[in-house]
């Protein structure tokens, strides 16, 4: 399923990856532009979401086990296009472990294994998890605001599990921001 990079650097690891990760509505597209306006870098969107918007609007239809693979490829696809643009950082909306999650959740357990595969490969230098602090906003697509807490939980023992690293993120969207650009930082120290 995944396609390798064609940008020209030595070393991958030259390149500081960072994901938004956590349940919906917790403000990972907001900080995602934030910090890529910030670092003036480009950030990778949610395929997922524009995928099912679409859907949505001319099918009246929330996903299905057959849109799985094709959001797997289609956000591969524009993770790929991004990295061959960018010189030191990459910021992600999401990426295929949130996809395996929620792809579990609402599935009692069954998750492609191709999306498995690739979405556990540890290719990320940090996951930033955000947590259910934020407002609750409505749309055609979120439909669980009830079971916030037990989502976090779920996509933090994804991260445990297979031993990723990550900071959590809390507080209103200043905090959030502040917070993530230190670690950002201290990350881009290191290179």
């Amino acid at each position: 399923m995944e396609k390798k990079p064609k940008h020209t650097r030595n070393q991958p690891d030259e390149l500081t990856k960072v994901v938004l990760y956590g349940p919906e509505s917790t403000g990972k597209t907001t900080l995602a532009k934030q910090l890529a306006e910030h670092y003036k870098t480009l950030w990778v969107p949610e395929f997922m979401r524009d995928y099912l918007q679409k859907k949505w609007d001319f099918e009246k239809k929330l996903v299905e086990k057959e849109d799985l693979i094709p959001i797997a490829k289609g956000q591969l696809k524009l993770e790929m296009e991004a990295l061959q643009q960018v010189q030191n950082l990459l910021i992600y909306d999401t990426n295929l472990l949130e996809l395996k999650v929620y792809t579990e959740y609402y599935y009692n357990g069954f998750c492609p294994i191709e999306i498995k595969k690739e979405a556990t490969k540890n290719k990320f230098s940090i996951y930033l998890l955000t947590y259910v602090d934020t407002p609750w906003e409505a749309d055609d697509l979120r439909d669980r605001p009830e079971n916030r807490e037990e989502m976090f939980r779920i996509f933090e023992a994804e991260l445990k599990t297979h031993n990723f690293p990550y900071e959590v993120l809390k507080g209103n969207e200043k905090e959030r921001f502040e917070n993530a650009v230190k670690i950002i930082d201290e990350l881009l120290k290191k290179k």
